[in-house]
């Protein structure tokens, strides 16, 4: 019995190994759309272009949200559903705060002549950063079931599991956001 409990422990949950799928199969597509920029900005139209400031400022958002969601999991951990409900809302309310000043920033992108379909550069950052927005509203749709689960009236169990994938997928969506950034800061 003792033996197949210690196995039962090393085995990786449904669900995070379907999230690390998922994670691999994100990875692997950004991948290739970066590859593809890499490849296509030797095209002799290919325009280079500034990011807004803002993206700035929403990387620094972006940033705090992790650290926030970490705040929020240890407080799980250590059944504090107060403190966990309310770090869990601040991360929500940065990854909202994310997403407007990204739609800020590409209104301004867009009110200086960079849109979608002008030319292939600008084609590539927004379809390659829309992409990311679409990951992230999951991210915060997850985000906003979980603080519904938080306030049930009554907590039937602490499992981890769903804070635990959760807050795995919101750091992925962070990291990749700063990638994407980075990139398109530098490779022009």
């Amino acid at each position: 019995m003792i033996a197949v409990m210690k196995e039962q422990r090393k085995r990786i949950h449904p669900y995070k190994f379907t999230m690390w799928v998922a994670l691999a199969s994100i990875v692997m597509m950004f991948t290739g759309l970066t590859s593809a920029y890499i490849i296509k900005r030797n095209l002799a139209n290919w325009i280079t272009f500034d990011l807004p400031k803002i993206f700035w400022y929403s990387t620094a958002v972006i940033i705090l949200s992790s650290l926030t969601i970490i705040i929020s999991r240890a407080n799980f951990k250590q059944r504090n559903m107060r403190q966990y409900r309310l770090w869990l809302i601040v991360t929500l309310l940065l990854g909202v705060s994310f997403v407007a000043m990204q739609y800020i920033g590409f209104t301004q992108l867009w009110r200086s002549g960079i849109t979608l379909t002008r030319n292939v550069s600008f084609s590539f950052l927004y379809i390659i950063v829309s992409l990311h927005a679409l990951h992230l509203i999951g991210g915060i749709i997850a985000l906003i079931i979980m603080v519904i689960k938080a306030y049930r009236v009554r907590i039937k169990s602490y499992d981890i599991v769903p804070v635990d994938v959760v807050s795995t997928y919101w750091h992925f969506v962070d990291l990749l956001w700063i990638y994407l950034f980075i990139f398109l800061s530098l490779i022009r």
